[in-house]
């Protein structure tokens, strides 16, 4: 079977905010309302990051409020790095201050884009699909970004788990804000093909990484050949990084 290697990258860019530490939090939590900060300066480090990839997955990345100086962040990447397609999911907007979406840049061109609204207690989170080609078979890219919250993670895996559960070439990527061992993740494991990771990389805090809570879930028919974390500027989050061989025939 003819395979070809694409390399992704997960990147929770925090709106291009920069945290190095918990007292950061605190001490600069005005950057995540206000247009101030080298916030141009981290979104030019990450497009240097992105630009070694094919598909990227963002979270947290402002639409165009005024904590990002009405930049579209997904679209100012996509022209930083050169990608010649890009799509966002707006999800939350608070008073028009600050916002944030889900971003997709990619050297493929989708045959089809969905946003999709998630379920939860509290309203603003969204899952964004990439179709690569336009058979049963095609790649399906999904990004997310969960909810902090058990119940509503819950909710919106089985919401995913039913967008993936035909699809025998998929990959999810984003931010879950959970193990992936993780009792809520059992359903989608059980309901698609996805498969959870063979190798635990720890994503959270950037600074001094603990927690797995960032992920690039794949099915059997993808092989991956090389995965890492790697900083994202100054998010506190690291990035995602993975090489796969996927079939040609699922992005035609």
């Amino acid at each position: 079977m003819d395979t070809r290697r694409l390399r992704l990258l997960s990147a929770n860019i925090q709106a291009g905010s920069s945290t190095r530490g918990y007292h950061d939090y605190v001490a600069r939590s005005w950057s995540h309302l206000l247009p101030a900060g080298n916030k141009r300066g981290a979104l030019d480090t990450i497009a240097q990051l992105a630009k070694t990839h094919d598909i990227v997955g963002l979270q947290e990345a402002d639409p165009g409020s005024l904590r990002s100086g009405f930049t579209n962040q997904t679209h100012y990447l996509a022209e930083r790095a050169g990608f010649a397609y890009w799509s966002h999911q707006p999800n939350r907007n608070v008073a028009g201050v600050a916002s944030s979406a889900n971003g997709l840049l990619s050297r493929l061109q989708p045959y089809l884009v969905e946003d999709h609204t998630l379920p939860g207690r509290i309203k603003g989170r969204g899952v964004l699909t990439a179709h690569f080609g336009q058979h049963d078979d095609a790649l399906v890219v999904a990004i997310a970004h969960l909810s902090l919250g058990s119940q509503s993670r819950h909710r919106q895996l089985d919401f995913i788990a039913e967008l993936l559960s035909n699809s025998p070439n998929a990959v999810l990527m984003g931010d879950f804000n959970c193990d992936p061992d993780c009792a809520e993740m059992q359903s989608l494991y059980r309901k698609t093909r996805l498969q959870p990771p063979v190798h635990k990389l720890a994503t959270f805090p950037s600074w001094k990484p603990a927690r797995a809570i960032d992920h690039m879930l794949i099915t059997p028919s993808l092989t991956m050949t090389e995965a890492q974390a790697v900083p994202a500027a100054f998010s506190d989050h690291l990035a995602l990084s993975v090489q796969l061989d996927i079939p040609e025939s699922a992005l035609h």
